[in-house]
Formats: C-alpha cells, structure tokens, sequence
C-alpha cells in the first residue's frame, strides 16, 4: 500500500519540473501505481481507515509526487452518498472555465506540503477537462466545486506549481472579496 512516505515533500526540486506527456500504452508498473495512488486516496478519505494507517486525508494526487514526472493524476471525490468517484487523467488539457472564481475556505491542502500554508488560491469555479484514462480511452469531464479545485490543483502539479505559488506573497488574500469561498 502506498503509504505518506512514499508522496514527494515540496523540498523535492523534481516536483519544480513539467512533467512530459505520456506514451501509450502505459507500462504495467504506471497501471499498477495509478490504482495505488487511488486506494490511498479512497482509504485517506475514510476516517477510521485513515486513522488507522495515519493518512492524511486528499483527493487528488499526480504522478511527479511519487516520482513519476509523466503527465497523469488521480482523483477521487467522495460523493453526498459516501460512494466515491475515481477520476484518471493521462494528458488531461482543461478546455474551458467559468468566469466565477472561488477557493477553499479552509484554505488548500496538498500531500507534498507538509506545513501550514496561509492564503487563498483563486480557481475557477467550473472546468472541463479532457484527456484519456489509464488504457488511452478519451475521457471529458465537468468539474465543478471542490472537484474544479482539484482538477486545476493537479494540472498545476504536472506543470511544477505547488499552490503556494499561487498565493500571492505581499497579500496572500488579495482578491478574496471579489470571489466566493466554497
């Protein structure tokens, strides 16, 4: 089972680094870490599972942060019926967004930073993503929300930013009236 360790820390200067675009088809060891990568997400967002194995819970996690620099990544959001929906993207492109920006009231998390981060992240309150899944089958998804969110958080992984690029520096709430906080 993959475990925390084995997640990149920001200090890790290859999470910096684009990733590359990925060759079909995909080698049996990217398959076989593409669904560790989704039980430890699934498994983070079950509190006595994460409790158990000291999961931090997420819902989205990319290849360069378990040290594959290939343009991939994982989501799996929890749905209102405590079902979960898995999500994998292989050179996944956003192809639109909404105007609306939002963020995280709470603030982002992210599995490579291991440190209280203060500030928000200006996304986009609906995506459309595309790309294909694990055996190169085209996939198109609408994200909306928290699933947005995370979307764009994990493209942001494949192009080397973590989110605390993204908040600005000298006024790490800039902006903050002018979006809505989900």
């Amino acid at each position: 089972m993959l475990k925390l360790i084995d997640i990149l820390d920001e200090r890790d200067k290859s999470l910096k680094r684009k990733s590359n675009n990925v060759v079909f088809p995909l080698s049996n060891d990217e398959k076989e870490m593409i669904k560790s990568m989704i039980i430890y997400l699934e498994n983070s967002q079950i509190e006595d599972i994460a409790t158990k194995y000291s999961l931090r819970p997420r819902m989205g996690l990319a290849g360069v942060q378990v040290g594959i620099n290939k343009r991939f990544f994982v989501v799996v959001h929890e749905q209102e019926d405590g079902s979960f929906r898995y999500y994998t993207l292989v050179n996944p492109k956003i192809v639109s967004t909404s105007e609306e920006l939002i963020y995280a009231d709470g603030g982002e998390g992210c599995l490579s930073i291991n440190r209280e981060v203060i500030g928000i992240v200006p996304r986009h309150a609906r995506v459309t993503i595309e790309g294909f899944d694990e055996n190169g089958n085209y996939v198109k998804y609408r994200g909306r929300e928290e699933l947005s969110i995370a979307f764009q958080h994990e493209m942001d992984h494949l192009d080397g930013i973590l989110f605390p690029d993204k908040i600005n520096k000298s006024n790490p709430f800039k902006g903050k009236n002018n979006m809505r906080g989900i």
